[in-house]
Order: structure tokens, then sequence, then C-alpha cells
């Protein structure tokens, strides 16, 4: 993906957002000095917490910030791998409320919270890269179907180079007008530079492969 693709803003954005949340709650949970592992029923932010959902609320938020550091695939993947371990995390800490081993503190309102995060995070890096309606020019598209990409940019090139000859085709008629009906003196060496320049146009289309007729 190239660096500055809008896709890749709006996954740095999505993973940045995130990471701010949760680095927020985790180092407001540490501040208010509580245990490690106690479930008395401390909360921040209307969430329950304690240390070790603290800490651990620090650490994923890190993690998102280095995808927003680094954007594109790797920030897509990351929102996608951590929003359905949020996801999971929600079911798993759903399934252990009111018993011994909700070592994390969770209630009601956190599995909730934990449903929304993830699923925010999944919409992020799946954007632009899931879905059956993606435009030709979408970097995961073209990935996907290489040959549909080469006839998309052959029928690019082509349309191209019609637009190019129509052109020139009015600028020869328009010198014909202004000489009485006679083109215009061509100027010296000028022929013989359109001439290596579309030759070296034609060069570098042939070497991409973007010229060629259609595969037997």
């Amino acid at each position: 993906m190239p660096v500055h693709h809008r896709l890749s803003r709006i996954y740095r954005a999505g993973a940045g957002l995130v990471g701010l949340v949760l680095t927020s709650f985790g180092v407001l949970g540490l501040t208010d000095n509580i245990g490690f592992f106690d479930t008395g029923g401390a909360q921040v932010g209307g969430l329950n917490t304690n240390g070790a959902l603290s800490v651990l609320s620090i650490l994923v938020g890190l993690l998102l910030f280095s995808g927003t550091v680094r954007g594109g695939n790797f920030a897509s993947s990351l929102n996608i791998v951590v929003g359905g371990l949020f996801v999971l995390s929600g079911f798993v800490n759903l399934a252990l409320l009111e018993t011994g081993f909700n070592l994390l503190a969770f209630e009601l309102q956190n599995v909730l919270f934990s449903f929304v995060v993830g699923l925010l995070l999944l919409v992020f890096g799946m954007y632009g890269r899931v879905g059956s309606a993606l435009p030709h020019d979408n970097p995961y598209w073209q990935q996907r179907h290489p040959e549909q990409d080469e006839r998309v940019r052959r029928a690019r090139d082509v349309r191209a180079r019609q637009v190019r000859a129509r052109a020139r085709g009015e600028e020869l008629r328009r010198r014909a007008s202004l000489y009485g009906g006679e083109e215009e003196p061509p100027v010296p060496g000028a022929e013989a530079e359109a001439e290596a320049s579309s030759a070296a146009q034609e060069a570098a289309v042939d070497g991409r492969g973007y010229g060629r007729g259609p595969r037997e």
C-alpha cells in the first residue's frame, strides 16, 4: 500500500483513537492505587478496574499506538486482531462474572465496553479491505485480481492514447485554419523528438505489460 494512501490514514486514526482511550483508562486506574487483583469494585470512568486491568489496558494501548506509527497493512491487521481479541474477551469475561476467576474485576459494563471497542476496531481494520464492491483502484482488490487489474490498466492506457490522439488532431486542425488550410511548418527536430518520446513511452508501457494483448 502506498505510504500516504487514504486507507492508511483511516487505520492509523482507528488505532490511535482506541489506543488513547485504553491508555488513559489504564493510567487513571493506576493513579488510584487499586490493588493488582482487587475485585472490590473500584471504578474509573464508570468501568470497574483493578491494577491488572489497568496495566493490561496500557499495554494494549501502546500496542495500538505502534499501529498508528506504522500505518498501512500493519495497522489494518493489528486493528482486526486486537478487535477480535476484545470481542472474545467480552464473551470469556461474561462467563466469568460472579465467579472466583474474575481476576480483572469485570462487571457487565466492562463486558459491553469490550464488545464496543472490539467491534470499533474491527470496523476500522476491515474498512476498504473486506467487501464485495471494492473499487478497482483499491490496493487490496488489485492484489486479489491481478489479471483483471492488468486489463483495467491496459484499457486505461488505451483511453489515454485516444485522448492524446484527439488532442493532437484538434491542434493540427487549428494550425491548418490559422495558415489558410496549410499545416504550420514543423519546427526542425520537433518531429524526431516527438517520435522518440512516443517510442520511449511505448517501451515503458510494454515493459510493464500494459500494452500486450490478452493471454492465450
